[in-house]
This record gives structure tokens, sequence and C-alpha cells, in this order.
């Protein structure tokens, strides 16, 4: 319970960092200048997309803590037999990195309305995503290969079960965003464009996070850190 309750406090410190970069409490009837300048050209300073994004956000968050939840006290058993951990998942935590850095540097770019550097970051994100699925499967592939089969033990089960899981949402994303790199591609309006690429960069974002705490599960880190924090508190 208190692994879901850290994790959901630190969803909801990023999605109140994230709103108060949206002017979600500006109050436009204090402020000076033009009314178009204050409110935007779509009357609203946050996009209905961008809401129901962060709702989603915020669910996908609730799952994999409980996932999280579940593993740290499945672990606590006595049946339980840590599997290595694949070197390629150094490699595909660095592929997704580049692929968030990428999309961010389309997400300033379209702001900018440098629709050549847009296209370029666009693809560039696809790519490494690809890169780090392929990475993925090849992890899978080496663990069974070496015995590590779904069902021989519940760390193995989990391990296939959690980062399945991340994988089926990088591929939903990466259908977002092959659509928003076909519009960068055929021209679609700019505020449509830039919009687009906010919500594929606030996505891939999210799920850098989630992965990066993935691994840190998977690798040991967590458990280390929450037992340090529980003896730091008796």
């Amino acid at each position: 319970m208190s692994v879901i309750l850290v994790f959901l406090l630190v969803i909801v410190g990023f999605a109140g960092w994230w709103l108060s970069h949206q002017r979600l409490m500006a109050k436009p009837w204090l402020e000076q200048g033009v009314i178009g300048d204050i409110i935007g050209p779509e009357g609203s300073t946050l996009p209905t997309a961008k809401i129901g994004l962060g709702v989603f956000l915020a669910v996908v968050g609730c799952l994999f803590a409980l996932f999280t939840s579940a593993y740290l006290m499945r672990m606590a058993l006595s049946d339980w037999q840590a599997l290595p951990l694949p070197r390629v998942l150094w490699f595909n935590t660095g592929v997704l990195v580049l692929s968030s850095i990428a999309l961010q540097c389309a997400s300033v770019a379209a702001r900018r309305g440098q629709i050549d550097t847009v296209r370029l970051g666009l693809v560039t994100a696809g790519l490494t995503a690809l890169a780090f699925l392929v990475g993925q499967l090849v992890a899978w592939r080496e663990l069974t290969a070496d015995g590590y089969l779904l069902t021989a033990n519940p760390a193995n089960s989990f391990f296939y079960l959690i980062t399945g899981m991340h994988g089926l949402h990088i591929l939903g994303g990466l259908v977002a965003l092959s659509r928003t790199t076909a519009g960068a591609w055929n021209g679609a309006p700019p505020e449509r464009l830039r919009l687009s690429v906010e919500l594929c960069a606030m996505y891939w974002h999210f799920l850098l996070f989630v992965w990066l705490a993935i691994f840190a599960l998977l690798a040991g880190w967590a458990a280390t850190f929450i037992e340090i924090c529980r003896q730091l508190l008796t």
C-alpha cells in the first residue's frame, strides 16, 4: 500500500507541475492585454485533448502502481527466484531516453514553426521506439533460451507481464505517433500539428518515467530504496 501511495504522490506531483504550466489557475479578468492573447485562438488555455490524456495517464499510472505493489509483496515469499537482468535492457533504456528527447525537440520546433525539425524529431522518435520494442523482444528471447520461462517462477511471470504491458503502451503510442508524422509530412494545420506533437511528447515522457521505475524495480534498486526508507522511519 505504501508503494502505491508513493507512486500516486509522484504522479500527482508531476500532474501538478504540468498543470501549473498550462495556466489552469489563471485569472484572465485580472490580466491586461488583448482578450484573444489571454484566452488563445481556440478559446481555452488547456485543450480538452490534454485533459483527456492526463486522465488516461493517471489511470495507467495507477495500473503500474498496482503491479509494483504486487511485485514487491510477492517477492517476499520463499519460492521467489529473481531472474538475471538482460544487458540489452540498458540499451533499451538508452534508446527510450533518446526517443523522449527527440519528441521534446519536435515539440519545441512545432512551437517555433520549424517543420523540418519537427519531421526529423518525429521520425527519430519513431525509429528509436521501434528499436526499444525490438530490444524488449531480444531480452525475452534471451531469457527463454536460458530457461527462464513464463510459468517457471513467479518472478519470471511478473517480468513478462510488466514489460509486456509497458511494451503494449509503447505500441499504442506508435500508432498515434505515426498519424502525427503523416500529418507533418502532408501539411497539417500548424496549430493542430503542434497539439498532436505535444500530446505525443507528453505520452512519451510519461512512459519513459514508468520504464525507469520498472527498470529500477526489476534491477532490485526499488526494494533496496524502500528498505532504507523503512529503516530510517523506524
